[in-house]
């Protein structure tokens, strides 16, 4: 097959990839892998019909499970042949989300027995604070930063599959010893693992970090989804691992507790969390009176 492929998270990151004027084909990987059910390594079909209907429930329907898993299989079928490319360069940011991505395509490539691959990951670019990823990055601020990849070593590939048998069975023990490492051989992956921790519900509250953050914008006062939006990722530590569609998740969540923590008021009882022909800026987004009163 020849040439390079470059593997990356999120259309944006996959966008600018193809408009940054390095050569090869970009593959854009989908899949939110720090979250729901799946084994460690590479699925079968059975557990690609599992990601698939989580994603469709995740979403509420937003994305359709027969769409999902044709897209899920593709993208497995072309990760199967990377080894027929004269390269593979991995782009990566350092947050939750890539970090479970990573850790995972590294897994897979490693059954198929690939270990010949570059990976690129920073966490800072100069100029831009706060620095989330490489979806803030302009196209042409994409190739200087290709000279910076470097080999994966079998190291980094053994730590990968251990850290994607922890994001596959959510073993907090694990979790808890990979956040404790102080050399990891992928640097990044313990800080996204303690992220990860603190979205687990706490024991008072019920509430993890992202709910908190996004039911203190509204006590605040923040009523639209762009605002309650605006003033989570000012709260949050970068890199920020989530976007719109997780937040507004997470808002959907707390207006559907028993009781409810929030209420939501506008052309549908719950924010779409995928594209939607509703204008985001039609919904508000109050403390439900139940949680007033107890507060």
């Amino acid at each position: 097959m020849g040439g390079t492929l470059h593997i990356t998270s999120g259309d944006c990151a996959g966008g600018l990839l193809a408009k940054g004027g390095l050569p090869g084909e970009v593959l854009v990987w989908h899949d939110i892998l720090y979250d729901g059910p799946r084994g460690p390594g590479w699925p079968d079909e059975a557990a690609l019909g599992a990601r698939a209907l989580f994603l469709e429930q995740a979403t509420a329907g937003g994305l359709a499970g027969e769409f999902v898993l044709g897209t899920l299989r593709t993208q497995y079928r072309k990760l199967a042949a990377a080894g027929a490319y004269e390269g593979i360069v991995l782009w990566f940011d350092a947050c939750l989300f890539d970090q479970a991505m990573l850790a995972h395509i590294l897994a897979c490539l490693l059954h198929h027995g690939i270990r010949r691959a570059e990976l690129l990951c920073i966490d800072a670019f100069p100029g831009i604070v706060p620095f989330n990823g490489l979806g803030q990055l302009e196209p042409e601020q994409l190739a200087p930063l290709y000279d910076r990849r470097r080999p994966v070593t079998d190291e980094q590939f053994g730590y990968a599959t251990l850290a994607d048998r922890a994001f596959a069975t959510q073993d907090a023990a694990l979790f808890s010893a990979l956040a404790r490492e102080a050399d990891a051989p992928l640097p990044w992956m313990p800080a996204a693992v303690t992220r990860w921790l603190q979205e687990q519900p706490d024991p008072a509250t019920g509430l993890g970090r992202l709910e908190r953050l996004a039911l203190e914008a509204i006590s605040a006062g923040c009523e639209t989804p762009g605002g309650i939006f605006r003033a989570a990722a000012a709260a949050d530590t970068p890199p920020q691992f989530w976007g719109d569609t997780t937040l507004w998740a997470k808002i959907n969540g707390l207006a559907e507790r028993r009781p409810p923590l929030v209420r939501i008021e506008g052309p549908a009882q719950r924010l779409p969390q995928w594209e939607s022909p509703l204008a985001l800026d039609s919904f508000r987004i109050t403390i439900a009176k139940e949680k007033r009163r107890t507060s």
